[in-house]
């Protein structure tokens, strides 16, 4: 009797009570036209230590990567409901010079400036981090004690990426994008990818490492060089992170491989010692960028379960496959995982027409926000809106997981 009883109140302290109703909201954060810019790419999504929603992305007056390009932001206070109005949020100051490997492409201005990649770090004790580059040839830090209401002076930090030179001569560098981690550790990290700049665009050929931050982002160092470019992972390069649940940082990568599927490779610091890079047979690689993110982990008493975004998709119109090429960016598709990313148990899509980008983040109510590009005709590489998807994991899963009770469930751990 005693023991039915033990697992009795163990049951109701462990699950609830009542599943929660499904739910799916959509509303559009950004859209072709506002504040006059043409495109609106890159989307980044994080909730911070104190649960403001911060939505941001690079705001393009023409269109294309080498474009002029600001980064705008928006805040949420209540859970993803209603937004403050755009704000730049980037700007250095001093004379800029247009990176000479831009100069090369054709129709490039040489007087517009590109401020690109960004990518944003809720810090454990509420300060956000943020990195973004110049002309994809220089790197800045700065950061906010205000939930991202005001920043500081930018400091560069291009010097962080000098120690890839003696492996890697790169001459364009980026960013992420989308948001990136702290670990329990209280190390920073953030995926970048480097390029020789000789490729398509000047982005190619490329590959993925890190760089990381031990001391709040004063400081920042280049780690190992995670997937390079070889005959197998052809031009790694956007890339998402996550601590897993023994400490380690998994990195979820795309490349223009052949076997059209995601790259993931893993270190026991997020800098060093990464494994022989494997593809993911479950997650299909349009060759496009996707979002990671922690949703619980077993220390707040609950499952380990990871979420992945991007668009589930390997067809091209008109049966135009090519090994290696773009597919089409549709279906855009949240997974679940359950082991650490070994296998993802749940596939749902959340946008079944053309989407793009995305990245993904989860409120401190266990809301998960898919903030993604979207359009309602394909028109152009970016669509014509960045979309924002609220929903619960009982509309993900269809009803067969619940989204955990009580309030150290979705406390902030920098993920």
């Amino acid at each position: 009797m005693i023991i039915k009883l033990l697992t009795a109140a163990f049951l109701v302290l462990s699950f609830p009570l009542f599943a929660a109703e499904p739910f799916m909201a959509k509303q559009d954060l950004f859209k072709v036209g506002d504040m006059g810019y043409k495109i609106f790419h890159i989307p980044g999504i994080v909730v911070t230590a104190k649960g403001t929603v911060l939505a941001w992305c690079e705001a393009r007056k023409n269109g294309s990567d080498w474009d002029q390009i600001d980064i705008l932001l928006r805040r949420s206070t209540d859970d993803g409901l209603t937004w403050s109005a755009a704000k730049n949020i980037v700007s250095v100051e001093g004379p800029k010079k247009k990176n000479p490997f831009a100069l090369l492409i054709k129709n490039t201005d040489p007087n517009t400036v590109t401020y690109n990649n960004p990518v944003l770090i809720a810090g454990k004790d509420g300060t956000v981090h943020m990195l973004f580059c110049l002309e994809y040839m220089r790197a800045f830090y700065q950061r906010s004690t205000d939930d991202g209401q005001t920043w500081s002076k930018p400091t560069e930090i291009t010097a962080a990426f000098e120690s890839f030179r003696p492996v890697y001569d790169w001459k364009v560098l980026a960013t992420g994008p989308n948001h990136s981690i702290q670990l329990k550790s209280g190390r920073l990290v953030v995926p970048v990818w480097l390029s020789t700049g000789t490729g398509g665009n000047a982005h190619r050929p490329s590959v993925t490492a890190t760089i990381y931050s031990d001391d709040e982002g004063m400081t920042w160092k280049a780690g190992e060089i995670a997937v390079p470019n070889t005959e197998e992972w052809v031009n790694p390069n956007e890339t998402v992170a996550v601590e897993l649940a023994d400490g380690g940082v998994m990195l979820n990568v795309r490349s223009e491989s052949k076997t059209h599927r995601r790259l993931v490779t893993v270190s026991p610091d997020g800098a060093t010692n990464w494994s022989r890079p494997r593809f993911d047979e479950s997650l299909l690689e349009p060759i496009c960028m996707g979002g990671i993110v922690r949703y619980t982990k077993a220390e707040t008493g609950q499952k380990n379960r990871l979420l992945f975004s991007n668009p589930h998709n390997l067809s091209k119109a008109k049966g135009q496959e090519e090994a290696g090429k773009s597919r089409d960016r549709k279906n855009l598709s949240v997974k679940v995982s359950y082991d650490e990313g070994q296998t993802w148990a749940v596939n749902k899509t959340v946008s079944p027409g053309w989407s793009a980008y995305s990245d993904i983040a989860v409120t401190q109510t266990g809301t998960i926000l898919s903030f993604h590009g979207a359009a309602e005709e394909k028109h152009h590489f970016a669509g014509d809106r960045l979309t924002l998807c609220r929903f619960n994991l009982e509309w993900l899963t269809d009803g067969k997981d619940s989204t955990p009770d009580g309030p150290k469930a979705f406390m902030p751990s920098g993920e």
